[in-house]
């Protein structure tokens, strides 16, 4: 297990002033430090701020603003800045200059609380999407952004994290090692929970006792981890491929639901102080076995849907045909939504059209935590 991220949350004052956000990064910093004296690896370490709405004031001021952040972000030595999710319509279409602007800032629209679903933040939701995608030929500016759906604060992962209160720190981890492992051991569903509660909490644990020290040491507010498993690019640490360890076929088979539901039922008994998600990630594009099982089209995006009903995040590094249209966005994206407020559980989504690509057609990223795979039908 890794160290995907530790996110350290702020509230962001205006005019920008570079201490102010040297002391964020320092303490974020020498939070990581710790944990690799400790024999961890920390792959990323990341700052978060509240809603930018909530600090915007004009085109001009929020662009100069995340260029700002951008340079400190990168002179501080921290990987990667949010700036949060806004619910204003009229600010949707600035996301794009932001994106545009940056190359480690991330944002996000929420486009449903718990009660109901705005339409036109979903129409421009579906619009940006397709303009972000053009950015670059390959699409990858999405991968900056997402649509949020009755999410709260607090998640340490990018790109849903916002921040609301005192300042805080959260940490996300890269497991699905774990659950390969578990269930390796287990071979069958029966008792597979009970092989991933003891290797999780084992290493929550540890993990939880240094993350409560550094909280009291330094007085900074411990938000908690996110125990969601998150995947690898690596195939024997792939969670398609810890899946079928249990027995019930290959990913996106029947029996696949049922992983899911016990996946995140164990989560969710965990005896650690949890944050954001905490559920199943299904990320296409950054898990070997689910890349490759999306080119056997053992699954596809209904299903994906579907384990979101008792699972984890909704879609995440979906690949789509460059001339998607904004229709075909803005309906799945309130497929999204009512879901999300059927189950009252927080979803996401991060879909990547690609440009002059068709379905069916390869991806062909040079990323290092991707994996390549088909673009899927929408």
């Amino acid at each position: 297990m890794k160290i995907r991220t530790i996110t350290t949350g702020f509230n962001l004052k205006t005019p920008f002033k570079e201490e102010e956000f040297r002391k964020i990064a320092d303490f974020t910093n020498e939070t990581k430090e710790i944990f690799e004296k400790e024999g961890y690896f920390v792959q990323t370490i990341r700052a978060t701020t509240q809603p930018w709405e909530e600090y915007f004031e004009s085109k001009e001021q929020i662009i100069k603003l995340v260029t700002d952040l951008e340079r400190s972000t990168q002179k501080y030595n921290l990987g990667y800045f949010n700036i949060g999710t806004t619910y204003n319509t009229e600010n949707i279409p600035l996301i794009y200059d932001i994106i545009q602007s940056t190359s480690r800032g991330f944002c996000t629209t929420l486009i449903s609380d718990d009660k109901q679903i705005n339409y036109e933040a979903a129409r421009q939701t579906a619009k940006l999407i397709i303009k972000l995608s053009k950015i670059r030929e390959d699409g990858f500016a999405n991968l900056r952004f997402a649509a949020l759906f009755n999410t709260k604060p607090g998640c340490p992962f990018y790109p849903s994290s916002y921040h609301k209160g005192k300042t805080s720190f959260a940490i996300g981890t890269e497991n699905s090692d774990l659950v390969y492992k578990a269930f390796s051991k287990s071979k069958n569903i029966e008792t597979a929970a009970l092989y991933l509660n003891d290797a999780l909490t084992e290493k929550y644990k540890k993990i939880e006792k240094i993350a409560e020290h550094i909280s009291k040491k330094e007085s900074v507010k411990y938000g908690g981890i996110d125990v969601s498993i998150s995947t690898s690019v690596e195939p024997d640490e792939s969670i398609a491929y810890a899946f079928e360890k249990l027995g019930l076929g290959k990913f996106g088979e029947t029996g696949t639901l049922a992983i899911a539901k016990m996946i995140t039922e164990t989560l969710r008994q965990l005896d650690v102080k949890k944050c954001g998600y905490s559920g199943l990630m299904l990320p296409v594009l950054e898990d070997y076995g689910l890349a490759k099982r999306n080119i056997e089209r053992t699954y596809n995006i209904t299903d994906l849907l579907l384990y979101s009903a008792v699972c984890g995040t909704g879609l995440d590094t979906i690949p789509l045909p460059g001339d998607v249209s904004e229709k075909k966005l803005y309906a799945l994206l309130l497929d999204i939504a009512s879901l999300s407020i059927k189950l009252n559980k927080p979803l996401s989504a991060r879909l990547m059209p690609i440009p002059d690509k068709k379905t069916g057609e390869m991806t062909e990223y040079k990323f290092e935590y991707f994996v390549n795979s088909k673009i899927m039908d929408i």
